[in-house]
């Protein structure tokens, strides 16, 4: 075969540093139009970006180029750096250390969409570390929790 080609969906969460410095409102559309730049700039394909203000939810179309830390490295760099610029308030913001990151198939591509659209309301009833364990049993992800929620 001389062609490489891929579709692999991607579902990407990731949280804030010890909750010091939640993401305000007024910048969250700004920031996640931010990460989609970012994304596309590593050559995948933002799809949806949203969260709530102490963690993030992407769902892109991965490059077959890229490695999935050296894109989520890339994303938070940039957009830490990013954030900290537009008001002083993001002095002291950073990202966790760890991320999630899950395959979609092309079935659950919508259900996922869905999902991450609707992240203000589904966290009124259910907390982000709560949310995430539910994740790694889903994929059967095995874990130590003495380590999973350390920066």
């Amino acid at each position: 075969m001389a062609q490489s080609l891929s579709q692999l969906f991607v579902h990407i969460i990731f949280h804030i540093k010890n909750n010091s410095c939640t993401i305000r409102n007024q910048e969250k559309e700004h920031l996640y139009a931010y990460m989609g730049s970012i994304i596309k700039d590593n050559d995948s394909m933002p799809i949806l970006i949203n969260g709530t203000e102490n963690h993030v939810h992407i769902l892109c179309v991965m490059s077959k180029n890229i490695a999935l830390a050296k894109l989520i490295e890339e994303i938070k760099r940039h957009s830490s750096r990013w954030i900290k610029t537009k008001n002083q308030y993001y002095t002291n913001f950073a990202w966790q250390a760890g991320y999630g990151g899950f395959s979609v198939s092309p079935s659950l591509h919508a259900k996922t969409k869905r999902y991450i659209e609707n992240q203000e309301q589904h966290h009124k009833k259910i907390t982000f570390k709560e949310e995430y364990l539910l994740f790694l049993k889903e994929y059967g992800i095995n874990y130590n929790e003495n380590y999973v929620w350390t920066d």
